[in-house]
């Protein structure tokens, strides 16, 4: 799934069509749990740093400030942060950690692509430290630290924004048709045909980019099922997408394009573009299945639509498995340390993330553009924000989760997830049969 945009509120990071490569290499490095107890490290000779991200803007700033503040305090050990468009960073990445060069921080959005690095041993594993301090363990969300947890292993920690999906609904049209949230996949249904038969689009979809699509998949899948459907497909498991649940995720999919759930011609209107988001804010459609940071895209374009935005959890499917408190989307950012730093850089990396990212400044820093960090506790701080009433509810969407499941095209390796992108927008405009989708997905479980 896409981010866009890096307006303040929704300065986040690109997700969906990317791929971080696996290189070779071997057994993973534990650094152990006494490699930093202080908040700033000491070292005969300077131990050079490099922090690598995309982020830009206002978050770039912020970023700034965290390491100004870091190296102010650890002059023997500064960082050097770097920012890179998504692409050539993606490149650049995927080369270095390739070549045992890679920046001694570098970012990443955890999930299988992280794990093609992390399985030939060159992402270092931070479970030893993080049990020798409870105090850092438990700061995150724990729904949020699945992505990076492999094998009971850690290795990365959040930074930045959660991105967790949700309905977001114009709530003057659900008051003009005496409409409530839906609450189950039948009162959407339902809901849909209201505002067909009054001449309105029940749902933007911006189909031309195709990662909007896999949003209603894969919580379908989720509330259908659980989050059994997507570990056998993450596990490799043969014929794991010839699978009920996800043959009913994807009726369900073409159900709503039947039922004239979306705009005609969704598939030639874009998300990336915002084309999806003004058909929503000017009134033609009631809602839109959007990340958080499509809060942001309306306040920049239509600060004047606020007032009428509403937002819901995607609903519930009457009997399904799932659990209706799990959410899906992008959990978070993640900073990781190669195994091809040295002992040094490890050292000092570590006390980076433990003692100054997220840390209280760097939180408040944060929570001023908008971003609500993957960390417990920070309800209060987040009331006295001026668009507190989303921020908590889209903070409450992944502290309450049992289960964050991240979005499937950067959860599974880049090639799959890609094409899952790719098929999932042929599928729903019928170039693709449920047989022809199937098999072309089940055709990557033993690359």
């Amino acid at each position: 799934m896409k981010k866009v945009g890096k307006a303040v509120f929704a300065s986040v990071s690109v997700c969906s069509m990317m791929g971080l490569l696996v290189g070779c290499g071997s057994t993973a490095t534990t650094v152990s749990s006494n490699a930093s107890n202080s908040t700033a490290v000491s070292t005969s000779a300077k131990t050079q740093l490099t922090l690598w991200s995309v982020d830009s803007g206002v978050a770039e700033k912020a970023d700034q400030k965290l390491v100004s503040e870091y190296n102010s305090a650890n002059p023997n050990a500064p960082i050097t942060a770097e920012f890179f468009e998504s692409t050539p960073y993606l490149q650049k990445l995927q080369i270095a950690m390739g070549a045992g060069q890679a920046a001694s921080i570098f970012m990443n959005w955890g999930g299988g692509r992280l794990e093609t690095f992390v399985t030939p041993g060159k992402v270092v594993n931070l479970t030893s430290q993080l049990n020798g301090d409870p105090a850092w363990k438990d700061k995150f969300l724990p729904s949020v630290m699945k992505s990076v947890t492999f094998n009971g292993q850690v290795y990365g920690v959040p930074f930045g924004n959660m991105q967790p999906v949700n309905f977001f609904y114009n709530k003057a049209l659900f008051k003009k048709y005496n409409l409530t949230p839906p609450q189950t996949w039948n009162q959407l249904l339902s809901d849909i045909q209201i505002f067909k038969s009054h001449g309105i689009i029940p749902i933007s979809l911006g189909g031309k980019d195709n990662w909007p699509d896999l949003m209603y998949f894969e919580y379908l899948v989720e509330r259908i099922g659980g989050r059994q459907p997507y570990e056998e497909v993450a596990a490799g498991k043969p014929n794991s997408w010839d699978n009920p649940v996800i043959l009913k995720a994807l009726q369900d999919m073409k159900l709503l394009v039947k039922d004239g759930a979306f705009e005609p011609g969704f598939s030639s209107v874009g998300s990336n573009d915002g084309s999806d988001a003004a058909l929503f804010y000017s009134g033609k459609a009631a809602m839109w299945l959007m990340g958080s940071w499509g809060y942001g895209s309306i306040m920049t374009s239509d600060s004047s639509f606020i007032p009428k935005l509403g937002y819901f959890a995607f609903p519930q499917v009457t009997g399904g498995k799932g659990n209706p408190t799990d959410v899906a989307g992008n959990p978070s950012d993640f900073y990781s340390i190669p195994t091809s730093a040295t002992p040094a850089q490890q050292k000092a990396a570590i006390n980076f993330l433990k003692n100054y990212n997220l840390d209280s400044k760097n939180v408040q820093n944060l929570l001023s553009i908008g971003y609500v960090p993957a960390i417990q506790g920070i309800e209060s701080q987040l009331k006295q924000s001026n668009e507190a009433n989303y921020e908590m509810f889209y903070y409450n969407l992944a502290k309450n989760a049992s289960y964050f499941q991240q979005s499937w095209d950067t959860a599974l390796p880049a090639a799959e997830g890609n094409q899952l992108d790719t098929d999932l927008g042929k599928f729903m405009i019928g170039q693709l049969s449920t047989s022809q989708f199937v098999s072309n997905m089940d055709s990557y479980l033993n690359k």
